[in-house]
């Protein structure tokens, strides 16, 4: 492995399109979604372990999720915590992972990753990566995995990819990123044929994102650069403590990725799923729709298709004459929602949250 290869884990989510199993304080990277004994994280950590050395990888999480972290991945050390203590969206956090990198490797090379996703072919991700980072050289390239839709997907951003500019890597120019279309522009995406979905998939040398930053967000660099000292030391977390709130709450791609024109794209050769919703991970476990998809439950239907049905612990579930709908056991909570309608899921989580509190949330 090349000691000059680091990652970043992005595991600060709530993931409340998937409550009741996610919560704020228990949210849907630190649960084991498809019943295989490990969580998203856990997998997503090993995944990443295969081509890049362990202590090279750096955790990126709100700070009430410490203790989540260090349980679930037991071989981190304390300076492997990048620890939010507020939401300001991921340009800021990236932007100090980057900064702890480069003082301890100033040649590094990092890649960021979701900790949520699955892929299931890790060998074509290991190969991807490290064609990124091929790609990279001793450039402030800005380089962005892309998945080849497979349908007109209104959930995702899209890459309008530009010209080749090297056939050794499939490097593409990106003319731009484009925010979630409407379904008929989605489907004129996908016509078109130069579209890609934006996995929020990265890698950079560490010198290039924060040569990036310089340009583009120079406020939030200057104001990360005063606690360099203290990074990967013991006034770390003060540093951080004390300054993280003051930085703009933007994200990479707003505040970086759409601004510069260093920004690359390679199509990825990985099968790809966001799970970002109860559908999206109904549709990884069958790509027949009238299917059911189960995890860990016992189940008995009757006259029952395409129903996404979970459960915490292992039960019988008995279910006549329900289709497409989303079926979700808790111990304290039962979900049984539409899956057409499974995007107003965050906004009920908001409707429980002004009548219950956070109890159930």
């Amino acid at each position: 492995m090349d000691i000059n290869n680091y990652a970043v884990i992005m595991a600060g989510g709530i993931g409340s399109r998937f409550w009741p199993m996610s919560t704020t304080e228990f949210p849907k990277q630190f649960i084991d979604m498809l019943g295989t004994g490990k969580s998203l994280l856990q997998q997503t950590f090993s995944r990443i372990t295969k081509f890049i050395p362990e202590e090279n990888i750096l955790i990126l999480t709100n700070d009430r999720y410490r203790d989540l972290v260090l349980d679930q991945l037991p071989t981190l050390t304390e300076a492997q915590l990048v620890l939010e203590p507020a939401m300001r969206n991921t340009s800021p956090c990236i932007l100090l992972a980057a900064l702890k990198i480069k003082k301890w490797n100033p040649d590094a090379k990092m890649l960021v990753a979701p900790s949520d996703h699955w892929i299931e072919d890790e060998a074509a991700f290991t190969k991807d990566v490290m064609t990124c980072f091929k790609a990279i050289d001793s450039t402030n390239r800005l380089i962005t995995l892309g998945i080849t839709p497979t349908f007109p997907n209104t959930g995702y951003g899209y890459i309008e990819v530009g010209n080749e500019v090297s056939a050794e890597t499939s490097l593409c120019k990106v003319t731009q990123f484009r925010e979630k279309p409407n379904y008929d522009t989605a489907k004129k995406f996908i016509a078109q044929g130069n579209f890609l979905w934006n996995a929020g998939i990265f890698a950079w040398s560490v010198s290039g994102i924060v040569a990036a930053f310089e340009d583009h967000l120079p406020e939030m660099l200057t104001l990360f650069n005063q606690g360099v000292p203290a990074l990967n030391a013991k006034g770390e977390a003060t540093f951080v403590s004390e300054n993280y709130g003051k930085a703009e709450n933007i994200s990479i791609d707003f505040g970086i990725l759409e601004k510069s024109k260093d920004v690359f794209v390679i199509k990825a050769n990985f099968d790809w799923n966001d799970l970002g919703t109860w559908g999206a991970l109904h549709d990884k476990m069958t790509n027949v729709a009238e299917e059911n998809a189960v995890v860990r439950a016992i189940p008995h239907l009757r006259e029952a298709t395409g129903n996404m049905i979970l459960t915490e612990k292992e039960k019988l579930v008995v279910v006549d004459g329900l289709k497409d709908y989303i079926i979700v056991d808790k111990e304290e909570s039962l979900l049984i929602f539409p899956k057409k309608k499974e995007q107003e899921i965050k906004q009920l989580l908001s409707e429980l949250k002004d009548k219950f509190g956070e109890k159930y949330t």
